[in-house]
């Protein structure tokens, strides 16, 4: 099933399933808070495989669309973007120049935000990252999809820096991880679960130097994956073309 794009067949197929959902939404007039159909009722819907519909349910939620509940189904968040795309991220064809370009601005941004979490956190902010940081890595220990409970963790610092404007950057940090880990899978599993929990426990601790360093870590783990995974893309393409 995952051949058929007769449909679709220049841009890249998991962004035309999320425009297509997004039209289903909005053209089915699905209010907030409704469910959505399942992933088979979606594939069957798109022509496409469940694998493609999962990946553009994940890139919704990201973008504060949808809202993926364990155990129960994805429900309509919003009917509109949280962001129209202000830094056209989607003309960007190379989705792994692309991912290590949104991990730069991360390095550039999150160290600091981790710091201002870690010295503007209420102890209510503190509780909900402490069960964002358990339950992500509950899910990594299960090998069960993180994403969603990952992109919740990285929110919860940016809202725990009490910083306006930082939090309305959430949706393109959480882009950054929905794109980092459909290209890397699972490969950081033992460094996210360290790295994270090193990063709770500083701002936790009210540590504001600990934050931003364990931060520069987490992100510096992701940048050296992605830089052998491009390494090894580029290989492979290079052996195909002889």
């Amino acid at each position: 099933m995952e051949n058929k794009q007769t449909k679709y067949d220049r841009r890249p197929l998991t962004r035309q399933i999320e425009e297509e959902l997004m039209n289903y939404i909005q053209n089915e007039e699905l209010a907030v808070g409704m469910k959505i159909p399942n992933e088979f009722e979606l594939a069957e819907r798109f022509k496409v495989g469940r694998s493609t519909v999962r990946e553009a349910i994940r890139s919704l939620a990201a973008q504060g669309i949808l809202e993926v509940r364990r155990g129960s189904g994805t429900y309509v968040k919003s009917r509109e973007p949280i962001q129209d795309d202000p830094l056209g991220l989607n003309q960007i064809e190379d989705e792994y120049a692309k991912a290590m370009d949104i991990l730069e601005v991360r390095l550039m941004l999150e160290p600091e935000i981790a710091a201002n979490a870690a010295k503007n956190a209420t102890e209510e902010d503190k509780q909900k990252l402490k069960q964002l940081c358990d339950e992500t890595e509950a899910l990594y220990v299960l090998n069960e999809d993180h994403t969603h409970k990952d992109s919740e963790f990285h929110s919860q610092i940016a809202k725990c820096s009490k910083n306006q404007v930082v939090e309305n950057l959430i949706p393109i940090i959480t882009a950054g991880i929905q794109k980092f880990i459909v290209l890397t899978g699972r490969k950081l599993q033992n460094e996210t679960i360290e790295t994270h929990r090193a990063i709770t426990n500083a701002i936790l601790n009210g540590d504001p130097n600990g934050a931003r360093y364990a931060m520069i870590m987490h992100l510096n783990y992701n940048r050296l994956a992605l830089q052998e995974r491009m390494q090894n893309n580029s290989a492979n393409n290079q052996t195909s073309n002889h």
